[in-house]
């Protein structure tokens, strides 16, 4: 390991993605500290290098960001151009750096793994490929995408999983899905995303009557369901509290509802330690989402919101991945994407009566898995070999 090049890709990096950018961060910091050279190469929200310098975070790191031309609430074109603009940096830096083994994820889909591919091919490296989701399928689900181009960007895709040195992915369902859509030979590994850290967050033992939302309120979060439901029960005589707090293009709906119904709450973009407050305040958590994208993707906010304590009402088919991860793990209820299920789940916990679930010792379980440090731990070994850590 020491004496290795590492470089990590991923658009998205802390502080502003304070779970997975935060885990990275981590990693990158802990590798330094076992003698790797570790790059890391991002686009910036934030003028990272000043953020790192205050917070004394990134000793041993080498940093390559490049503007963000957008967020979660542009259009998809600009998106897909702010994309194809990373990738043309991405190129550049590897060619700078040359690195023997890179880590990519799906952040940005497609364009960039694609990229690093080429690079890996051409200079002999090793790279190992994150699924955080599966493209351009979860992308076909939002947006529907032309037959032709569908069918490319998936065999570019295709070509990554072959010949990637190994793959990581969220739920062993998307795992199957990779095994039988790219007959790759390569090690897929299931490393299920960490939660935010909790450790400065005021838990309650009394909690708030009520519903929160903390997440990006985005094209596959039905969220026009979820506020038509909300109007539904509000406007019937409902009593119970909801909160949300993210961005994403539902963002002006939900201020909408918010400013039409005193018992709803819009936070906007908050910090992870406010949204997870939040989480941490209220009875229930809201896990909504569209169920043909559950074999391609998993809510990252599912596992902050098994530390938050709060029970948990996923809202969607009930033998998707979601659901069964709920109900399974025996951490809520599951209902169907439909507005009058979503209403009465709503009058029934009003009435109490799912105040006999017990979910707090399946949590003791998964907390473990979900940690930071396990996290991290997994990630340096998958990517670094047996000794990480040691």
């Amino acid at each position: 390991m020491p004496g290795e090049k590492l470089v990590i890709v991923n658009r998205s990096f802390w502080p502003v993605y304070p779970v997975v950018g935060e885990a990275l961060l981590r990693f990158a910091e802990q590798a330094a500290a076992n003698n790797v050279s570790v790059s890391v190469i991002l686009q910036d929200h934030a003028d990272i290098r000043s953020r790192l310098a205050e917070e004394n975070r990134g000793k041993g790191v080498r940093f390559f960001p490049v503007k963000a031309w957008t967020s979660s609430s542009s259009s998809v074109l600009a998106r897909i151009a702010d994309a194809i603009f990373f990738m043309l940096w991405v190129l550049c830096t590897l060619l700078r750096l040359r690195p023997n083994k890179v880590y990519v994820s799906t952040d940005p889909p497609v364009v960039v793994p694609f990229i690093v591919m080429v690079y890996c091919k051409i200079f002999r490296a090793d790279y190992i490929y994150h699924l955080q989701d599966i493209h351009p399928e979860a992308a076909d689900v939002v947006v529907p995408v032309q037959r032709w181009i569908f069918k490319l960007l998936r065999w570019a895709d295709v070509l990554v999983m072959k010949n990637a040195t190994q793959l990581i992915t969220i739920t062993e369902q998307m795992a199957e899905y990779i095994r039988v859509r790219s007959s790759t030979r390569a090690p897929i590994h299931v490393l299920e995303n960490p939660a935010v850290s909790f450790d400065s967050i005021e838990l309650k033992k009394t909690k708030l009557p009520g519903f929160s939302f903390c997440g990006n309120a985005g094209r596959l979060q039905r969220i026009p369901l979820l506020i038509d439901a909300i109007e539904k029960y509000l406007s019937s005589g409902g009593s119970l509290k909801f909160a949300f707090a993210g961005g994403g293009v539902y963002s002006g709906q939900l201020r909408a509802l918010s400013e039409r119904y005193v018992n709803v709450d819009y936070h906007g973009l908050v910090s992870a330690r406010d949204a997870a407050q939040i989480n941490v305040d209220y009875e229930w958590a809201i896990l909504p989402i569209a169920d043909e994208v559950t074999q391609f993707a998993f809510p990252s906010k599912s596992s902050s919101y098994v530390f938050s304590g709060a029970k948990i009402l996923a809202i969607s088919g009930r033998e998707t991945s979601v659901s069964r991860w709920v109900l399974d793990n025996n951490l809520g209820v599951a209902v169907p994407p439909d507005i009058d299920a979503v209403v009465s789940a709503f009058q029934e916990v009003e009435r109490s009566n799912y105040a006999s679930l017990n979910i707090d010792m399946e949590r003791v379980r998964l907390k473990k898995t979900l940690h930071f440090d396990s996290f991290i731990f997994r990630l340096g070994s998958i990517v670094l070999g047996c000794g990480y850590g040691a």
